[in-house]
């Protein structure tokens, strides 16, 4: 049986990509690191291609997305185009576009979440400052404000002081960015991040924030231990990821004092698994790879 090939598309050489580099020489696996940013394609004149730089995307056993880097909205698009592309040429693609397009939108998340009867913090978006800040009362007058689009607890504000609320929605306004506040969920000190494969949850870690830090995420100094999820709490991360169509994902759980109920704060559909292996002793880089080598079958 031939050697399965896999791409990662990633933006570099960074500790996620060396770790899938490892469980792919475990398991057998030829994996190509393709870099987003050489991504191309061709049509008409010749076989429709997709590649990044030498390797043909479109002829590979499988594809997983490992990083969605930064970019204009042209170059966001049309990676996002290759990548259906590709998918409708019969290459797993992992997440499948259409996942990572609900994923990397707060707001879309949060909408096809509650559409699926999924509980989630109250939220507003929109564009106009006054409007966010009539929002801001609605909301409590306790808020977290977040960028659309961003991940591990960058670029988010915790504001409940109306004079900061107003500077800051304003300063968005004139940047043309859109307005995403957020009630604060007032929650134990802790939140739970959920590890999603293919509909089991491959394993979870609790996150608690330290030095006075709301944030519990561990980028930025939040500590993580393993953590047992009970029925609810399974079966609550599985609907999430299922969803938003995801394959692989992180879920963000956290439990909402003032309402008594679990609510789904995010869904990665490019999680990262640096602190959970840590902690869990998972090795999800070989779980990912066997598990896409396998539906490649």
């Amino acid at each position: 049986m031939p050697t399965p090939t896999i791409a990662a598309l990633a933006s570099g050489f960074g500790w996620h990509v060396t770790d899938l580099l490892r469980a792919a020489e475990l398991l057998g696996v030829r994996l190509e690191v393709a870099p987003f940013p050489e991504v191309s394609a061709r049509v008409g004149g010749g076989p429709a291609r997709v590649g990044a730089g030498k390797i043909d995307l479109t002829g590979l056993d499988g594809v997983l997305v490992r990083m969605m880097p930064p970019g204009t909205l042209e170059q966001v698009v049309f990676r996002m185009d290759a990548l259906h592309r590709v998918a409708a040429a019969g290459v797993p693609v992992w997440n499948p576009p259409r996942a990572i397009e609900a994923a990397v939108d707060k707001y879309l998340t949060l909408a096809t979440l509650d559409q699926h009867g999924i509980a989630v913090p109250a939220t507003w978006v929109g564009q106009s400052a006054e409007d966010a800040l009539r929002a801001f009362e609605e909301l409590g007058g306790d808020v977290v404000i977040k960028p659309l689009f961003g991940s591990e607890g960058r670029g988010i504000l915790r504001v409940s002081d109306r004079e900061i609320a107003w500077r800051s929605v304003h300063a968005l306004e004139r940047l043309g960015a859109v307005l995403y506040l957020q009630r604060f969920v007032r929650h134990p000190g802790h939140d739970v991040r959920a590890f999603v494969l293919r509909g089991r949850v491959l394993a979870a870690m609790r996150r608690s924030a330290t030095g006075g830090e709301w944030r519990t995420n561990v980028s930025l100094g939040g500590r993580a231990e393993p953590a047992r999820l009970d029925r609810a709490a399974d079966r609550l991360a599985l609907a999430a990821a299922q969803a938003i169509g995801a394959e692989v994902a992180g879920v963000d759980l956290v439990e909402d004092l003032d309402r008594d109920e679990l609510v789904v704060l995010e869904v990665n559909a490019v999680p990262g698994w640096k602190a959970l292996s840590a902690v869990t002793k998972v090795d999800a880089a070989a779980a990912i790879l066997e598990a896409l080598r396998d539906q490649a079958r």
